[in-house]
């Protein structure tokens, strides 16, 4: 009540009035009524009659207001207002109002008003058996080493029932079984604990686990029971060792397994329990090394892993032992053998090994010449060790088989250091693994220069222009040769053939450098005397046997102007410096006086010559033809004339620098001199068909010598670039020349021109000799035959130049023809 008024926390003036009405309804209270009633009645069930019991009126219950109120707080009774019985209106359950307390009484409280009054109740609650005895767990283990002795016990659990008195355990049995009794002890306090007794030894490898019922077991009508599984766990003593599933384990793994890869399991069973039965596998002590670094075994599981790299070409098997050992104490070992087979793969590429080679090589050497000796090594078993060896098919070289996997490399064609001085053979070794590897071999085969072939010229024939004149020792030309040959056999030393130049040997001529091939004159050259030179040259190499090669040299001599032009008519070495000639006072304008030839020993623009009246007595009587050389009246003569004309003539060529040279003539005036050249000309130019039909001759004559000459000078030129050999220029055959050392054997005519032709020679002899010459000049000296197309001269030697034997006066292309024919006679 304090607790109420506490935490209600009424004002002091209430509190008074509650402590008031307390004591006034306390002085009501009318004795106490007391029912007993078994738990767990249904509900609806009547305890008793309260208003009876307690003398009241039932009529007036409803009136009174009757209510009942109860310490338990659940209300589990009612009052039927109308019969005044007490009713169980709740499940009521001893053991949760009273537990194990022998005694249960549900106190109520009965309020009536008006008058107020108070009556107590007792309800006397009775057990009845309606629990079963229960354990805390329904299994309970217990751990005996197999070592304990008979007759030790083992307190049990005590099993528990809610209901009392006979209700509650009375006692436990134990299953059946070999090993254990139960026995019951009572505590002071009355509990009842059951104890397993051991009553025969245990053998864990025999039975290590025993299970057990308990059953404890109430007084209660009818018997109520409850049961616990008893399960005896035997400890075992390290009595036995690890034993293997087998005795050899054997396993293949691939050489490529990787480090981590797992091989086999091992696997040890041992009797014993605990400890005694965990097994731990490692190698045995023995084991070698290499074992250690290329397998581990995980201790707790027994599997071996790859550890290492496999190799199958160093070791395909390995043996080892395993040793399984428990943690028991004293440990105890079993012990196993593992074989692990490494299956080979294609992991090895096969190799190239040349026992024997043989170089460098003559590049002569025949076909089938063994060049080097081959072996073909793969460590790889079965198929993926079987080699192929194989050389290209364009290769001049080829493999013959020999013994196992050993080959002979030989030629199949002719070798050629100067194509290819070093042939790189590609060897290809191929297995017959899958997929197959293979691998190249380069064999370097170096030939051995032969002495195989000749110094080639860089050109066939060489062509030289040399100026006349030039400083004896002048470098010519320079030839070379080259030789695809080594060493030795490519060095080449030049050297100049014999042969005759004029008669004279060529050596006289020209020497060459043998190391160089630069050719020098030995001295000047002569046009006039000299204008082809045809030289051998031979380039020889050093090999043995040496070859050589031949080039034809051919050296044009180029005229340089260096003779002046020599008069010929009128002669200077009869009548000296001064020529007299006559003419009549008759004469009229045009009247030919005579005639001036000279010759100019050099060729082209330096013998064009030109003629030049320089000086006269009376220079308007008198003109000089300036090509021909003629001179003739410009006007009649008269009588005031002088009976003697002086006429000075300048002759000059067309070089550079410009030659010259000068005649006299000395003019007579005669009276009454006859003309035959008159009557000549009349005759002649009396029929004029007949003049033009020998006009119309004399071209066709020419037009046929120039046809001729172009094409002798055609067959010539064919004749130079065949290589004739020659001994004299390179425009004559040897067949033409067999003569030539006849200085007076032979004749040349010689058609110069540069332009319009001045002149034709006529030449004989060697050139180095003095030349024979006959002349035709365009129009006669002689006086008697002053229009003849052609006049004869006896021949006049020269010293420095060939004689020209006629001179045309007309046009011909600007070229140089040479005919040959036998030496005619000196005489007329």
């Amino acid at each position: 009540m304090e607790r109420a008024i506490r935490r209600n926390k009424l004002p002091a003036w209430q509190v008074f009035l509650w402590w008031h009405h307390f004591f006034l309804l306390w002085t009501t209270i009318d004795g106490q009524t007391r029912y007993s009633l078994p738990e767990e009645l249904k509900q609806g069930s009547v305890v008793g009659n309260l208003a009876r019991d307690m003398g009241l009126v039932v009529s007036e219950l409803y009136r009174r207001k009757l209510r009942i109120t109860s310490e338990a707080g659940k209300q589990y009774f009612s009052v039927d207002l109308g019969k005044g019985e007490l009713v169980v209106i709740n499940r009521i359950d001893r053991e949760d109002l009273c537990g194990q307390r022998p005694s249960c009484l549900l106190p109520l409280e009965i309020v009536i008003d008006n008058p107020l009054q108070l009556h107590r109740v007792e309800i006397d609650i009775q057990d009845t058996n309606d629990n079963s005895p229960s354990f805390h767990t329904k299994e309970k283990v217990l751990q005996i080493a197999e070592l304990v002795n008979p007759g030790a016990r083992f307190p049990l659990e005590s099993a528990q029932d809610p209901d009392v008195g006979s209700n509650s355990v009375r006692s436990y049995l134990i299953s059946k079984n070999d090993h254990f009794k139960l026995t019951v002890k009572t505590h002071k306090d009355g509990r009842k604990i059951p104890e397993l007794v051991l009553e025969k030894p245990l053998d864990r490898e025999t039975q290590p686990v025993h299970n057990l019922i308990l059953t404890a077991v109430d007084g209660g009508d009818p018997v109520r029971s409850g049961t616990c599984e008893i399960i005896v766990i035997v400890l075992d003593n390290n009595d036995n060792a690890p034993q293997f599933e087998r005795l050899v384990y054997e396993a293949n793994i691939s050489e490529n397994a990787r480090p981590g890869s797992e091989i086999l399991h091992v696997k040890a069973a041992d009797a014993d329990d605990g400890l005694n039965g965990e097994i731990e596998y490692y190698f045995a002590e023995q084991t070698a090394d290499l074992i250690l670094s290329l397998f581990e075994i995980e201790p707790s599981t027994g599997a071996i892993i790859v550890k290492g790299i496999l190799d199958h070409e160093i070791n395909p098997v390995h043996r080892f032992d395993i040793t399984a050992r428990d943690k028991g104490n004293p440990k105890m070992d079993g012990h196993c053998g593992v074989e692990i087979k490494i299956a080979d793969i294609n992991d090895n590429i096969p190799e190239i090994i040349v026992t024997s080679l043989t170089t460098p090589v003559p590049e002569d050497s025949a076909i089938g010449t063994v060049i080097a000796l081959l072996s073909a090594r793969d460590p790889d078993s079965g198929d993926n060790g079987k080699i192929t060896l194989s050389v290209s098919s364009k290769s001049l070289f080829k493999l013959n088989p020999s013994v196992s996997n050993h080959y002979s490399l030989v030629t199949t064609g002719p070798l050629d250091r100067e194509e290819n001085g070093q042939y790189s053979v590609k060897i290809r070794a191929t297995d017959s693994g899958k997929p197959p590897l293979s691998s190249d071999k380069i064999i370097l085969v170096e030939l051995l220069d032969v002495n195989d072939n000749r110094p080639v010229f860089s050109q066939h024939s060489y062509v030289v222009y040399v100026k006349e004149n030039h400083a004896p020792g002048k470098v010519l030309c320079s030839v070379s040769a080259a030789d695809t040959d080594l060493g030795e056999n490519s060095k080449i030393s030049y050297s100049i053939l014999d042969s005759k130049v004029q008669g004279v040997s060529v050596s006289s001529y020209v020497y060459i450098n043998s190391d160089n091939g630069s050719i020098y004159s030995m001295h000047s050259f002569d046009y006039e005397k000299l204008k082809v030179l045809q030289i051998q040259v031979q380039a020889k190499d050093q090999g043995s046997p040496s070859l050589s090669s031949n080039a034809t040299v051919h050296v044009f001599i180029l005229d340089q102007n260096d003779n002046a032009p020599a008069v010929i008519y009128p002669s200077s070495a009869a009548l000296g410096s001064l020529s007299h000639q006559r003419m009549p006072r008759s004469a009229k304008a045009g009247h030919l006086v005579t005639k001036v030839t000279a010759v100019d020993a050099d060729s082209g623009h330096n013998a064009w010559i030109s003629y030049k009246l320089a000086e006269a007595t009376d220079a308007s009587l008198f003109a000089v033809n300036m090509y021909t050389g003629e001179v003739r009246t410009k006007r009649a003569v008269s009588e005031q004339d002088d009976s003697s004309q002086r006429l000075l003539i300048e002759i000059k060529d067309d070089g550079e620098p410009v030659q010259s040279a000068t005649a006299t003539v000395s003019i007579l005036l005669e009276d009454g001199l006859h003309e035959p050249i008159l009557d000549l000309r009349h005759k002649l130019h009396e029929p004029s068909k007949k003049t033009g039909r020998i006009t119309l001759y004399l071209i066709l004559s020419l037009a046929s010598v120039s046809v001729l000459s172009l094409l002798t000078f055609l067959i010539l030129a064919v004749k130079c670039v065949r290589n004739s050999r020659s001994s004299g220029s390179c425009c004559m055959g040897r067949t033409d020349c067999d003569d030539y050392k006849n200085p007076n054997r032979n004749l040349q005519i010689q058609l110069n021109t540069d332009g319009p032709i001045k002149y034709v020679e006529v030449l004989g002899g060697d050139m180095l000799s003095q030349s024979q010459s006959f002349r035709s000049c365009m129009s006669p000296m002689s006086p008697m035959s002053e229009y003849s197309d052609f006049t004869m001269i006896k021949p006049s030697s020269t010293t420095d130049f060939n004689e020209v034997i006629s001179v045309l006066d007309a046009s011909l292309p600007d070229s140089t023809w040479t005919f040959e024919s036998q030496q005619v006679s000196k005489t007329n």
